[in-house]
């Protein structure tokens, strides 16, 4: 695990954040195409989750909501931890960079396919990390994906196991595959919800990387969990598809996609 020498300053994780951004759509440009509008939403939640990973106390981040590979490519690449830029054999034969991640990626420790498992896996470090006497286990998981029960046992069992460096980040975009969590299943009082698991909660503008830097910076010397809800926006960055259920998976030409990359904002 890489140590900074100093803290990263809020512009510079802002600037990791539009080159990722640009690695996601030259990504959604490739033969296969990927899950671009969850790799944008999520993409400030990984880069603020690795930095704070990078501080070298054994801090692990898992993305949960494994489909958005491609967000996560493009953040450990941006992050320096992934040194192959991963938009250039995205998706092809051979190629590591899979449409879900797994553990032939450098910085990718856990396979995260199946929704909700990487919930547990991030819990299970956290109880590791506690035996070693330092460092977090952050789950990076979607408002769709918490359908998924073994989200909600893992709760259960970190509040019962006082995992107080445990924390889970739910990438609040309102959409998933098949429409909006709204009209699938609605998670009103979110935060409450996640309060009577035991957890204590956080609620911040997932776009906002000073605000992301500052609720993941604690060490857990507590003994509660803590879920945080981003609230963020589906295909962030590229105003024409931001907030569209279109975005969810996209396959678009070389053309288009330098287009894009002209308005990323």
């Amino acid at each position: 695990m890489t140590a900074v020498a100093s803290e990263t300053t809020v512009e510079e994780l802002r600037a990791r954040a539009v080159h990722a951004r640009r690695l996601v759509v030259d990504m959604a440009a490739s033969a296969v195409g990927c899950h671009l509008g969850g790799s944008l939403s999520v993409l400030d939640i990984l880069i603020a989750g690795l930095d704070r990973a990078d501080r070298g106390d054994g801090t692990e981040l898992v993305l949960s909501k494994g489909h958005a590979a491609a967000g996560l490519y493009a953040a450990l690449h941006v992050s320096g931890r992934l040194p192959e830029d991963p938009s250039v054999r995205y998706g092809q034969a051979g190629a590591p960079f899979t449409g879900h991640p797994g553990p032939l990626v450098p910085g990718v420790r856990f396979p995260t396919g199946s929704l909700g498992h990487g919930v547990p896996y991030a819990a299970g470090w956290a109880l590791a990390r506690r035996f070693a006497g330092s460092g977090l286990g952050i789950a990076v998981s979607g408002d769709g994906e918490l359908q998924e029960g073994l989200v909600w046992e893992t709760l259960q069992v970190a509040a019962a196991r006082k995992l107080g460096n445990f924390v889970l980040v739910v990438d609040r975009n309102g959409g998933q595959n098949d429409g909006l969590v709204a009209d699938i299943s609605p998670l009103p009082d979110l935060r409450a919800r996640f309060a009577a698991f035991g957890f204590a909660t956080a609620e911040v503008d997932g776009h906002d990387l000073g605000a992301l830097r500052d609720v993941l910076a604690g060490t857990g010397d507590g003994d509660r969990p803590l879920a945080v809800v981003a609230n963020t926006v589906k295909g962030k960055g590229v105003p024409v598809i931001e907030g569209k259920a279109a975005s969810h998976y996209v396959k678009i030409d070389a053309a288009r996609a330098a287009k894009w990359k002209r308005t990323l904002r």
